[in-house]
C-alpha cells in the first residue's frame, strides 16, 4: 500500500510540475503592468481565457485528484515529501520541451535532491498515524497557519520581486500543505461510507482553502520567477506536511541521534532544490530580444 502511495504522489508531482511551467508562462505573458488585462476586467481575467493557462489548471486537477489517491493510502509526512520531485520533474520536461541538455552543474543539483530527499525520508521514517484528526486539533491549526499566511502576505507587499515571490511561496505552501491534510482527514472517514464524508466540514474546507490557495499560487507566479518561488512553494509544502503529520495525525517520525544526518539531510535537499530553479530549464531565460521563453 505505501508503495502505491508513494507511485500516485510521484504521478501527481509531475502533474505539478506541467501545470507549474504552463501558468507561469501564461502570468509572464500577461505581465505585471497595466495594460490590456485591466480594460478586460482585470489580469485573472485574462489569464483564464489563455489556452496554455487551463492547460495548466486542468493538468492541477488531474493531480490534485491522484494527490488524493495518494493521500486515501499513505501518511501526510511521506505523500507530500515526495511530491517535492515535482521540481525535478519540471527539469526532465523542460529537457524534453525545449531539447536542451543539463549541464554537469544541473545533473548534481538533481542528484543532490533525489539524495537529500530519500536520505531524509530513510532517516525520519515516518509511520503509523490516526486516520481523522479531532476538531479541538483543527481549530489550533487554523489559528496558527491563518496568521503566518496573513503575516507572510503582508510582508511581501513591501519586498521587491524576488523576497516577494518567495514570500508569497511560502503561503502558497503553506495553503496546499493544510488542504493536502483536511483532504486526508476526510478521506479517513471513507471507511464508515461516502455519507460520512460528504456530512462532515473537512472536505468542504480543503475546496476553500484549496482555491484560496490557487489563486494565491498565481499571484506568486506573477510576483517573480521560478527561481524565487519554487523552492519555496517545494519545500515549504513538504517541510510543514511533516510537522502537520505529526501535530495533527500522530504520525512518528525517528528522531534521537539521527536528527543531525536529518539536518544534513535536508540541507543537501535544500542546496539541490535551489540549484535546480536556477536551471535555464527550470526558470525563464531571456532571450536576445527581451522576450521569455516561457
Amino acid at each position: 500500500m505505501l508503495a502505491l502511495s508513494i507511485l500516485l504522489a510521484l504521478l501527481a508531482a509531475l502533474g505539478n510540475a506541467g501545470a507549474s511551467v504552463l501558468q507561469r508562462r501564461a502570468a509572464a505573458d500577461v505581465g505585471p503592468g497595466p495594460g490590456p488585462s485591466r480594460a478586460r476586467g482585470g489580469w485573472m481575467a485574462v489569464l483564464v481565457h489563455r489556452r496554455v493557462w487551463v492547460w495548466g489548471a486542468g493538468l492541477l486537477a488531474v493531480s490534485g485528484i491522484l494527490q488524493a489517491l495518494a493521500l486515501a493510502t499513505g501518511p501526510l509526512s511521506i505523500v507530500q515529501p515526495v511530491m517535492s520531485t515535482e521540481l525535478m520533474f519540471t527539469l526532465v520536461l523542460g529537457s524534453v520541451v525545449f531539447r536542451r541538455s543539463p549541464d554537469t552543474a544541473t545533473r548534481w543539483a538533481f542528484a543532490a535532491m533525489a539524495v537529500g530527499l530519500a536520505a531524509f525520508l530513510a532517516l525520519a521514517d515516518p509511520s503509523g498515524g490516526r486516520d481523522t484528526v479531532p476538531p479541538a486539533d483543527w481549530l489550533w491549526t487554523a489559528i496558527a497557519v491563518g496568521a503566518f499566511v496573513a503575516v507572510m502576505i503582508a510582508v511581501s507587499v513591501r519586498l521587491p520581486s524576488a523576497p516577494r515571490a518567495a514570500a508569497l511561496g511560502t503561503a502558497t505552501a503553506t495553503g496546499f500543505s493544510c488542504t493536502a491534510a483536511l483532504l486526508k482527514d476526510a478521506l479517513g472517514r471513507l471507511p464508515d461510507g461516502i455519507g460520512a464524508v460528504l456530512t462532515t466540514w473537512q472536505p468542504y474546507a480543503a475546496m476553500g482553502v484549496g482555491l484560496a490557495s490557487f489563486l494565491l499560487l498565481q499571484v506568486t507566479l506573477r510576483a517573480g520567477t521560478l527561481v524565487a518561488s519554487q523552492p519555496a512553494m517545494t519545500l515549504g509544502d513538504a517541510l510543514l506536511s511533516v510537522v502537520l503529520g505529526v501535530t495533527l495525525f500522530a504520525e512518528k517520525v525517528h528522531l534521537g541521534w539521527r536528527v543531525g544526518f536529518e539536518v544534513l539531510a535536508l540541507a543537501i535537499l535544500t542546496a539541490g532544490c535551489v540549484h535546480l530553479a536556477r536551471s535555464p530549464l527550470v526558470a525563464e531565460e531571456p532571450e536576445a530580444n527581451g522576450r521569455s521563453k516561457w
